[in-house]
């Protein structure tokens, strides 16, 4: 089993979304993936123990078809183990050129308000429709900018473990602090 980059993004919408019932083809939907796609991240974030194994004793007929049988808690400690140590060597950053985007890491909230923000060239996520021109900055998975122009705690979720992903210690240490904080409130 090899966990993948867009498993990282599945597990982090289910995080983002403080335990909400899912359907496969709605978190596809949301995440610009696949109903499929999506099945087979969750699955292999089981398999990871970064997401708990569903109760596939719910009852179907409290749930509709195609309705997660009981949402995926997501394993804290092991997630914030995986993100804190692992995804900057499993998923590193390629940087690219100028280009339109959408600010991560230390441009986007809420690391924006702990550094000041006199560089030329921010990193983003390369997106057509981004608010602003940067440098490349290679999301976890090609569908990142569309799914967090959704979803504002994804974003949040998603530029912290860029900035853990390639940021210097500092800001390493403050994405850390943030992140952990928004992990244990879920």
């Amino acid at each position: 089993m090899d966990l993948r980059p867009q498993d990282i993004v599945v597990v982090l919408k289910l995080l983002a979304s403080n335990g909400n019932p899912w359907s496969y083809s709605k978190l596809g939907e949301e995440l610009a993936m696949s109903a499929s796609h999506v099945f087979a991240s969750v699955g292999r974030a089981e398999t990871a123990h970064l997401l708990a194994a569903f109760n596939i004793s719910s009852s179907p007929a409290r749930r509709g078809p195609g309705i997660l049988p009981e949402f995926p808690k997501t394993n804290r400690n092991n997630l914030k183990e995986f993100l804190i140590h692992g995804v900057k060597y499993a998923f590193p950053v390629e940087r690219g050129g100028p280009t339109r985007g959408i600010p991560t890491a230390e441009a986007a909230p809420p690391l924006k308000k702990h550094f000041p923000q006199d560089f030329p060239l921010p990193p983003v996520w390369p997106y057509a429709e981004g608010p602003l021109r940067g440098i490349a900055f290679s999301p976890l998975y090609k569908n990142v900018p569309q799914a967090a122009s959704r979803d504002s705690k994804l974003y949040e979720l998603l530029a912290l473990v860029d900035a853990i992903r390639e940021g210097r210690a500092r800001e390493r240490e403050i994405a850390i602090r943030e992140l952990t904080a928004r992990i244990d409130s879920q």
